[in-house]
């Protein structure tokens, strides 16, 4: 989902086309490498010979390698034509053609197709049409439940889970209750908030993440919570995650971290936040209890940058290996607002208090040694992070969500 999000803030900048095709029966696609026996199907036994078993010639439903050798054939047909495949995500290919630029994303059979030249694609299209039986959806308009918006005279793409939302609140009976009288289904309810946090949501990763560790047996007041996310989903479903084209800017990853110390209340862990931003919108986001225990606020603040670089140092070797956005050759800039963090990051040695996570001083100082991360110093106001750590009051928590370009459709449309 990530590589996706970069890839549409990308074509939001530069204003690639972004069409949409389907495989049809896609698992049935694969070439069986190996020899697959069934039970004859109740109902359709030979009574010649009814203790025999069959041999598949070809895949069908339910079988394990199903997946796996439809993948291989895509894999297989679509680099005969020219695309090579993304080291660090597997379901990206790319094709250049001098200053033409074809990308595909492949997610199960959704294919999405970005660039920025249509008799290009259109090959690439007709291509895919000989290989497998397709279908050409146009231009991208929904993909894995989430809407993609465009105005290409604004140069603005914005993704949005509105129908995804209202599914949620029919299937729990919340439509029009501001009094809960719902199955206690929490498993299916948080999961579903999962995938709204994991596509476009990232102003609920933290009331998510938090409300998770309950879920086995909630009492009222965290049963509570979690209808409370499920009403500010209600009534913010109309939020997009917005990326904009304005060639003026430069096209850069931006990384903010922070750390929540002592959130937890049970076993005084604490919280790792971090979101990175490309084209001024949020492409990828976290918010999670810390595994180690930290003696200080500063060690905290350390262990969540630490997590941000080891994500900076997958982003940027995805992104470079597109070839289109320049900047990516220089480091990532990662925002801090502790000063004893960056002090740690930036010396040598490790402090006594340190000790207990010295792996990871190390690491982050070698990401940026390498010039995969430069660390820097950003006021806490102004840190976009602080919402993936933290409970805000309601005008503090709508500035920073707004300042990753999560915006409300009556803003741009």
């Amino acid at each position: 989902i990530k590589a996706i999000r970069i890839l549409i803030a990308i074509a939001a900048y530069y204003d690639y086309e972004i069409w949409q095709m389907d495989v049809e029966t896609a698992f049935l696609n694969g070439h069986l490498s190996e020899e697959v026996y069934m039970e004859q199907h109740e109902g359709f036994v030979n009574p010649k010979y009814p203790n025999h078993v069959c041999k598949l010639k070809h895949f069908i439903y339910g079988i394990n390698q199903a997946s796996r050798q439809w993948n291989k054939r895509f894999d297989d047909k679509i680099k005969k034509f020219g695309f090579t495949q993304n080291p660090d995500e597997p379901c990206v290919y790319l094709k250049t053609s001098g200053s033409y630029i074809a990308i595909l994303i492949l997610y199960v059979d959704d294919i999405l197709l970005m660039g920025n030249n249509i008799p290009m694609l259109q090959d690439v299209k007709s291509y895919l049409g000989r290989s497998f039986a397709m279908n050409d959806l146009g231009d991208a308009a929904y993909n894995l439940g989430i809407k993609i918006y465009r105005d290409m005279s604004k140069r603005l793409i914005g993704l949005c889970q509105r129908a995804y939302i209202e599914k949620i609140w029919k299937r729990y009976y919340m439509e029009n209750s501001k009094r809960e009288t719902i199955p206690m289904q929490e498993k299916l309810k948080l999961r579903s908030i999962m995938y709204d946090v994991r596509c476009t949501r990232p102003d609920v990763a933290f009331a998510q993440n938090m409300t998770s560790r309950f879920q086995q047996n909630p009492d009222e007041e965290q049963w509570t919570a979690v209808k409370n996310i499920l009403k500010y989903l209600r009534n913010t479903k109309d939020m997009f995650l917005v990326y904009e084209g304005n060639m003026e800017r430069e096209l850069r990853v931006s990384c903010y971290t922070d750390a929540g110390y002592l959130t937890d209340a049970d076993n005084l862990k604490s919280r790792t936040g971090y979101v990175f931003v490309l084209n001024r919108g949020a492409v990828d986001w976290k918010s999670t209890k810390q595994s180690i225990f930290a003696t200080s606020s500063t060690d905290v603040e350390y262990i969540a940058a630490f997590d941000a670089s080891k994500e900076a140092v997958w982003i940027r070797k995805f992104i470079f290996g597109l070839g289109i956005v320049p900047t990516i050759k220089e480091p990532i800039s990662m925002y801090c607002d502790n000063t004893g963090a960056i002090t740690i990051a930036k010396d040598d040695g490790v402090t006594k208090g340190a000790r207990h996570f010295r792996e990871k001083v190390y690491y982050l100082r070698e990401t940026i040694k390498l010039g995969d991360v430069k660390i820097e110093k950003i006021d806490t106001d102004d840190n976009l992070t602080d919402p993936f750590t933290k409970a805000l009051a309601f005008p503090k928590h709508s500035e920073l969500t707004r300042n990753i370009e999560l915006l409300p459709a009556s803003s741009f449309m």
